[in-house]
């Protein structure tokens, strides 16, 4: 394993850990580890920026899909600053996942987040 997968493996682990944060002590820290001061959010239903704004979208998540988690799928394919991956967001009752994405981000020097570019797979109707 390089030492760029290893970093983009890392960037990604600190991105779910901060979606899956559910207290706001927690979702704080997890925003402030994954992102730079000044990174970005982008997809289709949100376009933010800092790490406030970003802490509000993902709270919104768990406000709308309450005992749902943000898990990994297949692995990060990256290179240079950039990588990507896929994620779905799973009921933790009974395994089922409505809803799934792809998401491309770019790091900073430090290996934290700049930039997240969002797209949404599968929604389920209404939502």
């Amino acid at each position: 394993m390089s030492a760029n997968t290893e970093r983009h493996d890392s960037a990604v682990a600190r991105y779910f850990e901060a979606w899956n944060a559910v207290d706001q002590e927690t979702l704080t820290k997890a925003v402030a580890a994954a992102w730079a001061t000044d990174g970005s959010y982008t997809d289709p239903l949100a376009d933010v920026r800092g790490h406030e704004q970003i802490a509000a979208v993902i709270s919104g998540a768990h406000e709308q899909f309450p005992g749902f988690v943000f898990r990994q799928t297949g692995v990060v394919d990256g290179h240079h600053d950039t990588a990507r991956f896929s994620w779905e967001l799973v009921n933790e009752a009974d395994g089922s996942a409505p809803v799934a994405g792809s998401d491309v981000i770019t790091l900073d020097e430090q290996g934290r987040i700049r930039s997240v570019l969002g797209f949404l797979d599968r929604v389920p109707a209404g939502a």
